[in-house]
């Protein structure tokens, strides 16, 4: 079993930046794909940044070139960088992990899930 624990959200002003981190517990994830979810009122959850065991990302198309997602498997956390933000941007956001090292942008396949981190963009 693995546990995820999100810290970092909070309310900024448009244009300001946020550190989102996961913690895991449980199990090492270095083998895990590993992936940052939001969830807006009234909006399906989306995906917003993944990352495979190997590093590779891959982002929503609106977050290109303003956030990043990071890991480090010897900590077994993940951080989301996000800058330039949006009020677009304000969501809860989810940590998610799955038991593959194959990234994808399906909720469905992560089986691990954090309670999430409230994100609030002021314009």
């Amino acid at each position: 079993q693995v546990q995820l624990v999100e810290s970092g959200g909070g309310l900024v002003q448009a244009g300001d930046s946020l550190r989102l981190s996961c913690a895991a517990s449980g199990r090492t994830f270095g083998t895990f794909a590993m992936a940052w979810f939001r969830q807006a009122p009234g909006k399906e959850r989306e995906f917003v940044a993944g990352i495979s065991w190997s590093a590779a990302t891959y982002y929503l198309d609106s977050v290109k070139g303003r956030f990043t997602i990071s890991r480090d498997n010897a900590k077994n956390s993940i951080d989301l960088h996000m800058s330039r933000l949006k009020p677009e941007d304000t969501a809860v956001y989810h940590c998610a992990a799955r038991e593959s090292d194959i990234l994808t942008r399906n909720f469905d396949d992560y089986k691990y899930w954090g309670q999430g981190t409230q994100v609030t963009i002021s314009s």
